[in-house]
């Protein structure tokens, strides 16, 4: 076996396994549907231990790379000819809500309370003050260098914008982008999407989920021109959409003036060390809005969202939007923003995962 493991690079060894692994997936030297080797044969040829190359396939089929199939090993479910259709095995399993196992960690209270005394104690009366529209400039600031670095979105401040909650820019999209447009949606879907797209008079098309996302043959039979994801992990499904598949999604936006808003909840709890790129990443932000929150990472209580606009779409939300105040209070704002700036916020997302990679290993 050619694999090597460095171990003065400080890299774990199931993460170097990984990244071998799916460089020769992309490369082609593992074809679509084809069987990778077996974890016994790689952990007694390398050396390493079983749980060690478990891990390593375990995030291969996370990342949409690879498949496990019961009793017959690990297939390639990655293919660089993306957007024709396939044959896609169908969900067969039924709507399953989130388990309090996999709910995440919710940020310690007591850290939470420490900076929400400082921000108090620090911008004093500058918290009376009435937030821009779209949002605290510094928080706008600290969420584009976040981005940057653990998502690989590379964004300008005047790109995000702030609302309380996905909800509600779900609401802002409809209405930037028009409800002549259809909307289309993953099938079972958040249901709360469909209400808002609904409520604001848009036609909705649902799209059925496969094990690998939205079915290729429906996807291109689609009379929509939005198409709303949630690649991470689909609700109530629990969907992750494979590496393919995000390719799929894109060259779908690449015809004509179709848009893709990518909602991206949850993502930071992924095992891998470096997630997957989002779509807007890997789009270049062409044609991709990309939604998340911090629901999920901090508090529901913390009704704060942001979404990321593409260049082309910034001047016409300032224009025909740009009336709207904020409807997030500057107090909560700051508090995040120096959360993120400290890295408290992101020192909680490595404790969770380091937490539930603990978790995985157990089972």
């Amino acid at each position: 076996m050619k694999y090597r493991i460095d171990e003065n690079s400080g890299k774990p060894a199931y993460l170097q396994l990984y990244r071998a692994l799916r460089e020769d997936i992309t490369a082609g030297l593992f074809p679509y549907g084809s069987r990778l080797p077996s974890k016994r044969l790689l952990a007694e040829e390398m050396g390493l231990s079983l749980v060690t190359v478990e891990h390593a396939y375990a995030l291969l089929c996370e990342e949409g790379y690879a498949r496990s199939r019961e009793r017959s090993g690990f297939f390639v479910s990655f293919r660089e000819e993306d957007g024709f259709s396939q044959p896609e095995d169908s969900l067969q399993r039924g709507p399953v809500p989130f388990s309090k196992e996999d709910e995440p960690f919710r940020y310690p209270f007591s850290s939470l309370a420490k900076t929400m005394r400082r921000v108090l104690a620090e911008y004093g009366e500058l918290l009376l003050e009435k937030s821009p529209g779209k949002g605290d400039e510094g928080f706008r600031r600290e969420l584009c260098r976040y981005l940057a670095r653990s998502r690989g979105v590379n964004a300008t401040p005047e790109q995000i914008v702030v609302g309380s909650g996905a909800e509600y820019l779900y609401g802002l999209i409809v209405q930037l982008l028009g409800t002549s447009r259809c909307y289309a949606l993953e099938d079972p879907c958040y249901e709360q999407i469909r209400k808002v797209y609904g409520a604001f008079g848009a036609a909705c098309e649902l799209l059925p989920l496969g094990d690998s996302g939205i079915k290729s043959a429906a996807l291109q039979k689609s009379r929509g021109d939005v198409l709303h994801i949630t690649p991470y992990r689909s609700f109530p499904s629990g969907v992750t959409a494979t590496a393919s598949k995000k390719r799929e999604y894109l060259k779908w936006a690449q015809n004509g003036s179709r848009i893709l808003v990518e909602d991206d909840v949850e993502s930071e709890f992924t095992l891998s060390h470096q997630p997957e790129k989002p779509l807007y990443a890997m789009s270049d932000g062409e044609n991709v809005i990309y939604v998340n929150s911090f629901s999920k990472t901090v508090s529901p209580s913390i009704r704060v969202g942001y979404m990321v606009l593409p260049l082309s779409l910034v001047d016409q939300f300032d224009r025909e939007l740009g009336f709207y105040s904020c409807t997030v209070p500057l107090y909560e704002q700051l508090v995040l923003k120096e959360l993120i700036a400290g890295g408290d916020f992101e020192r909680h997302i490595n404790r969770v995962r380091r937490r539930l990679r603990q978790q995985k290993e157990k089972v």
